[in-house]
């Protein structure tokens, strides 16, 4: 009699643990639905496409984007390569009046980021950002410096979804995997 005692209580006592974890993954799931910025965005550089995804795996935003003219990993300053790994948005700045001097010989061009630059903390690199763009057929290819370029359409629809600190994952494509693995050769 005490054996099938114990068995109850301990049964009993599965039976109120799983309860308490129902009751405070409902909670939880409460409070994530009040939190606007429980999403992540992800940057595929085999796609060429940014998504924006809630904590449930939704995807609530999808577009395409333009990367880094050289693949691989961002390792310096000026090698064209967007950066690869999991990141944060510092901020969202305004940059409709900001200029840029692509040094083609064609000066210093207006518009170049589109209304906004989302800023994101790269370890070792301050200018990695998501913007807009003056060369709207760039996108969907490998064209910028490093940075992400959008359409601007698409870049504003994605500001009025997100706002810091937001995380970034930027994952690389067949091509980035290759130049990865390839060694370093010291200068």
């Amino acid at each position: 009699m005490r054996k099938y005692y114990c068995l109850g209580v301990v049964l009993l006592l599965i039976i109120c643990a799983a309860g308490a974890v129902c009751w405070l993954e409902l909670r939880h799931r409460a409070e994530l639905d009040k939190i606007e910025n429980a999403r992540f965005i992800l940057i595929s550089k085999q796609d060429m496409k940014l998504r924006l995804i809630d904590y449930k795996g939704n995807e609530l935003f999808s577009a395409s984007v333009a990367t880094g003219i050289n693949a691989g990993n961002k390792e310096k300053v000026g090698d064209m390569r967007t950066p690869e790994g999991v990141f944060q948005i510092a901020d969202i700045q305004h940059s409709s009046d900001w200029k840029h001097d692509f040094g083609d010989g064609k000066g210093e061009v207006s518009g170049a980021y589109g209304d906004f630059f989302i800023r994101l903390a790269v370890p070792g690199h301050k200018g990695i950002g998501i913007h807009g763009t003056h060369l709207p057929e760039t996108v969907g290819t490998r064209a910028s410096e490093g940075c992400i370029r959008m359409n601007n359409d698409d870049l504003k629809q994605l500001v009025s979804l997100i706002y810091p600190p937001v995380t970034v994952v930027i994952t690389p494509g067949p091509e980035d995997e290759r130049m990865n693995a390839m060694p370093t050769v010291a200068p």
